[in-house]
């Protein structure tokens, strides 16, 4: 498979380790464009990549067509590319750019998958919500499934949900990142070194998805395992509650959700 990559920034380059990492694909298989020269100096030093500025040489050769770009900067790309890429297998990971939008930009025929992963995946833990057009079959479902696998968990969805996943996800790392900003914050201000906060918070946070994942128990039971009749935790979770947190996180993620649907 010849994979050409629009776009050399974080998720492009997540993608194209997890890719070269699983030895779904090589290195020379992939030609990457971006405009600035030091990014394509960087994807191709670290993965062996070939790299150009220009985007219809980068597509020349390829089956498969990754959009990894600001959707600002889209219907430009989409107004060079649009011919370039007929019958070619498309998968965009832009934010906010429905099947509907990049159809309108490169034609109701093409082949579009839909895409949205999350910075966890620079790790190779995060997870990915993908929906594609009627133009794509099963088979290549199943391709852009096994390409999204390599560098996170993946999961289909009715584009109806993808605002969802794109708040749920999609964003939702950033309110993960405060929340243990927070708490160390807490446990600096009580007396505990920055760098040993952080580690004790983060490792919370991570044990803490660990167990919802692995136990399958709902979040809620897990949490009054915590929860000791007149002990510290419940002191905790009172505060909280008394400051509107779980109201803050809904309003958070819903809000992010109607940005979604009206980029």
């Amino acid at each position: 498979m010849k994979l050409a990559v629009i776009g050399c920034g974080n998720m492009a380059s997540a993608i194209i380790g997890g890719l070269i990492g699983k030895g779904i694909i090589k290195g020379s298989e992939i030609t990457a464009s971006d405009k600035l020269a030091e990014a394509r100096e960087k994807m191709s030093r670290t993965f062996g990549t070939a790299v150009t500025e220009d985007n219809r040489t980068c597509v020349k050769d390829a089956d498969l067509v990754l959009f990894a770009v600001k959707p600002g900067v889209f219907p430009e790309i989409a107004r060079e590319l649009k011919d370039a890429v007929r019958g070619k297998l498309l998968l965009s990971i832009m934010a906010g750019k429905s099947i509907k939008d990049l159809e309108d930009l490169l034609g109701s025929d093409q082949k579009i998958v839909r895409a949205m992963p999350n910075t966890p995946a620079l790790v190779g833990a995060g997870i990915t919500g993908y929906c594609p057009n009627s133009k794509v079959s099963a088979e290549e479902v199943e391709q852009v499934r096994i390409i999204l696998e390599a560098f996170s968990e993946a999961e289909q969805v009715p584009e109806s949900l993808m605002g969802v996943v794109t708040s749920l996800s999609g964003s939702s790392p950033a309110y993960v990142y405060m929340f243990i900003e927070a708490m160390a914050d807490a446990a600096v201000a009580d007396g505990m070194p920055r760098k040993q906060a952080y580690h004790f918070a983060s490792q919370t946070v991570l044990g803490s998805a660990k167990m919802v994942l692995e136990t399958g128990r709902h979040p809620g039971e897990l949490k009054d395992m915590v929860c000791s009749p007149a002990g510290t935790t419940i002191e905790g979770v009172t505060k909280l509650e008394e400051k509107g947190f779980r109201t803050a996180v809904i309003e958070a993620v819903r809000s992010c959700t109607r940005k979604a649907l009206n980029m």
